[in-house]
């Protein structure tokens, strides 16, 4: 085993196995490790990249957990289909935008958000609190101050997204808007890697926002589904630029 990096502390633990975990993840996401195909063992793969084996054996386990790997005693590891994959994981999220996401993946989370979000829009046009309402305001405040080329008002895009998936009062919903925020965040941050997107998103935005203020269900409905659909172009054009 090498000696470079042992473990000294549970705080390195924890750095060393989410290292090596989002590498391999990343691994099986770009298809260098295919469904199917069988792990090296335990012994062999902690000492060739030089971390414990408890190191390891967590990464693993986080890897299991995400529905990319499955272990069995005598059988080994193996990953699994990518059917079995928990795609919707934010921290998969993010491993897959650290690189050049598949567009198909892309334009199924839109396709997605755009089952859920309009619906919930519209829910939260009947439903929303005045204090919710300021929290969205609050959001759009930040996203116009920042701009969302920048995390700051990336961070904003988010909770406006979030403020409208809790405003909703169904729990079922708000369950996901931990995934919903990161497909938000994620999808953002690669089309202003490509460039400036030359459309500011910030009106279709504001539009969703006056139409829960107002109460007017079918208008926060029809909203969210222009925003969606204009940043699935704007998608498009980032995933289609010469060199993209």
């Amino acid at each position: 085993m090498g000696s470079g990096r042992k473990i000294g502390s549970e705080e390195s633990v924890l750095r060393i196995h989410q290292t090596i975990a989002r590498d391999l993840g990343t691994a099986i996401l770009t298809g260098r490790h295919k469904p199917g195909e069988l792990f090296e063992g335990e012994i062999e793969a902690s000492e060739r990249l030089g971390v414990s084996r408890t190191a390891y054996r967590e990464a693993v386990r986080i890897l299991i957990a995400k529905g990319m790997l499955e272990s069995r005693p005598k059988a080994g590891t193996r990953v699994l289909p990518r059917s079995r994959w928990n795609v919707l994981d934010p921290e998969m999220l993010a491993w897959m935008f650290a690189g050049e996401p598949d567009a198909s993946f892309i334009r199924d989370l839109f396709e997605l958000r755009g089952v859920i979000e309009p619906a919930a829009a519209e829910f939260a046009a009947r439903r929303r609190t005045e204090e919710q309402l300021a929290t969205m305001e609050a959001a759009l405040a930040e996203m116009g101050r920042f701009g969302l080329s920048t995390p700051d008002g990336r961070a904003a895009d988010q909770r406006f997204h979030h403020a409208v998936l809790a405003a909703t009062h169904n729990d079922a919903l708000e369950a996901l808007a931990s995934s919903v925020g990161a497909a938000v965040s994620w999808t953002t941050t690669f089309k202003h890697r490509k460039k400036l997107m030359p459309r500011d998103p910030l009106p279709d935005h504001r539009a969703v926002f006056q139409a829960i203020a107002a109460r007017d269900t079918a208008a926060a409905r029809t909203a969210m589904a222009e925003l969606l659909r204009l940043a699935l172009a704007d998608m498009d054009i980032a995933i289609n630029e010469p060199g993209g």
